[in-house]
């Protein structure tokens, strides 16, 4: 399979060709566009420690991907994701496995496995509306950024704080650790506060933006709007 990623760092589209059998998975709806050849399939990961139900009753993180796979000669298909971003492709090896922020995923080729019975997927251990995926097996992942990728990476005994929002993926042979961060921020925000405390071996994926306080600056904006138009 071949791959490029296009208009890199801060629009970047996933392009990859398939041979004539070749398949990808890739987030539901993250497809722009693909030849005719393709055939594309929409299923529902199930691996969970409660099943599909199960799933939908703690919040509708069922996950749903496609698979696209080329039926005749080389074929092109396209990805790109909802931010403003970068994307980066991870080589998964079976000794070199990732968690990954679900809305980080965008594709992986076909010997990668997603799993989610893992707890940081059904418990959403990093944080309200932050759930993660454990990536393992044997080939390339691909995740998508909301800005610009910053990669760290940690020796042995190294630690590094992260924001949750800020954090992307890091490598499985990392430990991590999931506190409140008992600092100003929350104190104003009242929010969660949460962090992660990672120490290597292993590399960290942080992204230069966070979603949410996005989405908070540009409700200050809007919300004048809102309410004059209300009363």
């Amino acid at each position: 399979m071949k791959y490029e990623i296009k208009y890199k760092p801060s629009y970047s589209m996933l392009v990859v060709t398939l041979e004539r059998g070749e398949k990808i998975t890739a987030e539901a709806g993250a497809m722009t566009y693909m030849d005719p050849s393709i055939e594309a399939h929409t299923r529902k990961r199930e691996k969970s420690l409660l099943g599909s139900l199960g799933l939908a009753i703690i919040g509708s993180q069922s996950f749903w991907v496609n698979d696209y796979t080329a039926t005749q000669g080389p074929a092109e298909v396209a990805f790109v994701s909802a931010p403003v971003g970068d994307i980066e492709m991870l080589e998964v090896k079976p000794n070199q496995g990732y968690i990954i922020q679900k809305a980080a995923y965008i594709a992986s080729t076909e010997n990668v496995d997603l799993d989610i019975k893992w707890e940081g997927f059904t418990k959403g251990l990093f944080g309200q509306g932050l759930f993660m995926i454990k990536a393992t097996g044997n080939g390339k992942l691909f995740i998508n950024t909301f800005g610009a990728i910053d990669k760290h990476t940690l020796q042995p005994g190294q630690t590094k704080i992260v924001d949750n929002f800020h954090l992307v993926a890091f490598s499985d042979t990392c430990n991590y650790k999931v506190t409140k961060f008992g600092g100003l921020k929350e104190t104003i925000l009242g929010g969660e506060g949460l962090v992660t405390q990672i120490t290597g071996p292993g590399d960290i994926y942080i992204q230069t933006k966070n979603l949410n306080e996005f989405v908070e600056w540009l409700w200050t904006l809007l919300e004048p709007r809102v309410r004059s138009r209300a009363r």
